[in-house]
């Protein structure tokens, strides 16, 4: 993927193509400038998801239907420039115009960023392990008009997709050869590159700090765990200070509670809320937000090592509490404990944590929507506010004080499992016994959209990057 991105008040004379918006309305009004018989004769009405293709005589055009005007979304302008890139081969030259719908007079700003993020998530692949992988074709798109909204409209564009997009190289990467030490080594690079400052925690560490749980995972394996912390600090602050808590499992073959050959396929991406936090961390070092943000990304395999951590073993968590383990697969929620301890030792404003944390999830909302747990009505009005503007959908789901006695132990202060239902909500109940009482906490289950089987949306077959703009979103809105 290469993409240049301009500004012009006219086509280019070196355009190929000019991708236009339109709605229902417009095209139902016959245009002038459009053929409209031809329009018609492949019943080409602008619904939402259609695209149909002219030839002219200096440049083709390449008209993206939204749907009716009333419907007309930012996230409809988004999935428009996905769909165009993923249908164009041959096209190296774009020129865009917004077109006529009402919220593109209202805010031509954000349907500008919200198209470009389209286009550039939609150009997305994943070549970096192929022998012989096709050299990227090199792309111009000209966003007709000028400004400075709309210059601060491409940049931001651009800060965002690179976010998502280096979360997607992430989540790909076997879990081979992205291991805990690689991870933090990567992960370091990006975060000087981006103005954060980086402290990283390696094995000895983890352990004089105290983190159980971290320990307790990692046991079963031969790589050594991180614990990565990335701050931005921004040079003027509103005062305000979230903490981004993102699990880590490298790769997840259950432990000891091993899972089955096709559970652990796509395990390589159990590391989608560490990917999403990166993301969002590097993509914030650029736009620069007003409020200081912490990133903590607790990094490990599960694996089966021959000491491996046993069923009904009990792990002593950073916080002081105890927790027996009776299922070693529920080992996401372990090492968030030791981070969600750390947080809450942090004057934080807020915490929010993302995990691929339950099948539980996946199973009660499926594959495209994440579910949002917490303690704070606020909060979670402004995640579902930021999941609304971004188009990476939640659903909230309760924390009920009922289920509370499922985690109950005989031996620890809690058990790692409840019982056979309600799985992620008693997973978030287990995450909440790590958050101080005091602090705005929620939790995000992204177990359903971090990895697709198929591509959908502005997302690709794979690693979606999910999470990285709802935080974006999050942060600057907070």
């Amino acid at each position: 993927m290469s993409i240049e991105i301009k500004t012009s008040r006219s086509v280019p004379a070196k355009s190929d193509l000019l991708a236009r918006v339109v709605t229902t309305e417009e095209i139902a009004n016959n245009p002038p400038d459009l053929d409209t018989d031809y329009l018609s004769s492949q019943a080409f009405e602008a619904k939402e998801g259609q695209i149909i293709f002219t030839n002219g005589s200096s440049y083709s055009t390449a008209l993206i239907g939204i749907g009716e005007d009333a419907n007309a979304s930012t996230e409809k302008f988004r999935q428009a420039g996905a769909s165009l890139l993923r249908g164009i081969k041959n096209f190296k030259s774009i020129t865009f115009e917004v077109g006529e719908s009402d919220i593109a007079k209202e805010n031509k700003a954000a349907v500008i960023q919200a198209f470009l993020e389209g286009a550039i998530l939609g150009d997305y692949e994943f070549t970096a392990l192929k022998s012989s992988p096709p050299k990227p074709v090199k792309r111009t798109i000209t966003v007709l008009g000028s400004g400075s909204g709309i210059k601060s409209a491409i940049a931001r564009a651009e800060s965002i997709s690179s976010g998502v997009n280096t979360a997607r190289d992430f989540v790909n990467l076997p879990g081979g050869d992205l291991t805990p030490v690689v991870f933090a080594r990567k992960a370091t690079v990006l975060a000087k590159e981006n103005g954060l400052s980086v402290k990283v925690l390696d094995g000895p560490a983890i352990k004089k700090a105290k983190m159980g749980g971290i320990l307790g995972v990692n046991r079963g394996s031969t790589q050594q765990p991180r614990f990565v912390q990335l701050t931005y600090k921004p040079n003027k602050s509103n005062g305000k200070h979230i903490i981004l808590v993102g699990k880590g499992i490298t790769f997840d073959a259950g432990g000891l509670s091993i899972k089955t050959a096709q559970g652990m396929a796509t395990m390589k991406c159990d590391m989608g809320g560490a990917a999403a936090v990166l993301g969002a961390m590097i993509a914030i070092g650029q736009i620069a937000p007003n409020a200081k943000v912490t990133g903590l990304i607790p990094l490990t395999d599960n694996m089966l090592g021959g000491d491996a951590t046993r069923p009904g073993d009990v792990l002593h968590i950073k916080n002081g509490k105890t927790v027996e383990v009776l299922n070693t697969d529920a080992e996401g929620r372990l090492i968030l404990a030791d981070a969600l301890s750390m947080a809450s030792r942090m004057k934080a404003d807020a915490i929010v944590d993302l995990a691929t944390l339950t099948g539980a999830c996946m199973v009660a909302l499926g594959s495209q929507y994440a579910g949002l747990m917490g303690t704070d009505d606020d909060l979670i009005s402004a995640i579902e506010n930021a999941a609304q503007q971004t188009g990476e959908r939640v659903w909230h789901l309760p924390l009920p004080d009922e289920y509370r006695s499922q985690l109950d132990s005989n031996v620890a202060d809690v058990k790692n499992i409840g019982s056979n239902w309600g799985g992620a909500l008693t997973a978030g109940l287990f995450l909440k016994e790590f958050v101080s009482e005091e602090i705005p906490w929620a939790h995000i289950d992204i177990a359903g959209p971090a990895f697709a089987d198929n591509a959908w949306g502005e997302h690709p077959k794979g690693g979606t990057g999910f999470g990285v703009r709802l935080l974006i979103d999050l942060v600057e809105n907070f």
